[in-house]
């Protein structure tokens, strides 16, 4: 017997109910019969709003509570950003399908519409993100960068009503929202690199639903599957979150897969690259490469440095 209805879970922003009203839109095209119901859930990381995200040493801020809704079986389905999952996907659960993706570009967003390079001298720079503050840093180390918090239209309320300068955050959640109006520059994600998976959705289930898997499964993309997965090995093993600045870009072109892996110092001073392409056939060898590489470049140092204490096994 084929299941007629859904219950999808996610966090109640803005952006997310927006994500997750395009997912139900989407079921609802392939399967016009299904009942779907949304479900808001908040998270710890809803509901810590004056700290920064690198100084909350709590894995799955904006997923735990989310997925304990699936495993007691009050949802079926929960919608992610794929750059807010944890590496590690509690047993019992499984990524089921993961739709195509948006741009994974971070974007400028300034007033008097300057680009990056046009910013005055000690510009004050907005982010929420230790990875783009270091590669700000990096690309200009005069800049004023300070830390901001909130969904996506409280960021641009901030921008707008303080005497910052300008805003860098993700396309994605622009796009999503219908506010790709307010971007005033894209950074290439090949030079200034966006958080894994970044503007891509994963969709959760768990892993005994066999009726469920079956509903999403229309919506799996497979080359966004393999992206993200590059991408999100990279995070894997550099066993990193947001207290250290890791960032990554995969695409795929001409049958090969490429794969951009980025790991910082706090500062930018020490910002480390590569760049490794391989066979979209294998997306976990080619960011397990990355990553070996990175951390043979004074990787190790880096992350031994901004979390000295013992961290398992980085080789």
């Amino acid at each position: 017997m084929e299941k007629d209805n859904l219950i999808i879970g996610t966090r109640g922003s803005k952006l997310a109910l927006s994500q997750t009203n395009q997912i139900k839109s989407a079921l609802l095209t392939a399967l016009p019969g299904l009942q779907v119901e949304i479900r808001t859930i908040r998270t710890t990381g809803d509901k810590i709003l004056d700290t920064a995200l690198s100084k909350i040493a709590d894995k799955g801020l904006f997923t735990k509570e989310i997925e304990n809704h699936l495993l007691d079986g009050s949802i079926d389905l929960a919608v992610h950003s794929f750059k807010d999952l944890p590496t590690t996907i509690p047993s019992g659960l499984t990524i089921a399908a993961i739709p195509p993706r948006v741009d994974s570009a971070d974007v400028l967003i300034s007033k008097n519409n300057l680009s990056l390079d046009q910013l005055p001298p000690a510009a004050l720079v907005l982010t929420g993100s230790l990875r783009r503050r270091a590669q700000l840093l990096h690309h200009n180390p005069d800049l004023n960068v300070q830390d901001i918090r909130g969904n996506v239209p409280t960021r641009l309320r901030k921008l707008d009503e303080s005497n910052a300068h300008a805003l860098v955050i993700a396309a994605a959640g622009l796009i999503r929202l219908g506010l790709q109006n307010r971007i005033t520059q894209r950074l290439n994600p090949s030079q200034f690199l966006p958080a894994c998976g970044q503007g891509a959705l994963a969709l959760e289930i768990r892993a005994d639903d066999d009726q469920t898997r079956q509903l999403v499964a229309a919506l799996e993309d497979p080359e966004s599957r393999t992206t993200a997965t590059a991408e999100r090995t990279v995070l894997h093993q550099l066993q990193g979150g947001c207290q250290i600045p890791i960032g990554a870009h995969a695409y795929i072109e001409n049958q090969q897969l490429h794969l951009y892996a980025l790991l910082s110092d706090l500062e930018g001073r020490c910002l480390l690259t590569t760049h490794q392409i391989g066979s979209p056939d294998q997306p976990e060898s080619l960011g397990q490469t990355a990553a070996d590489h990175l951390l043979s470049q004074g990787g190790r140092d880096i992350i031994n440095q901004i979390l000295p204490e013992p961290r398992g096994n980085i080789t």
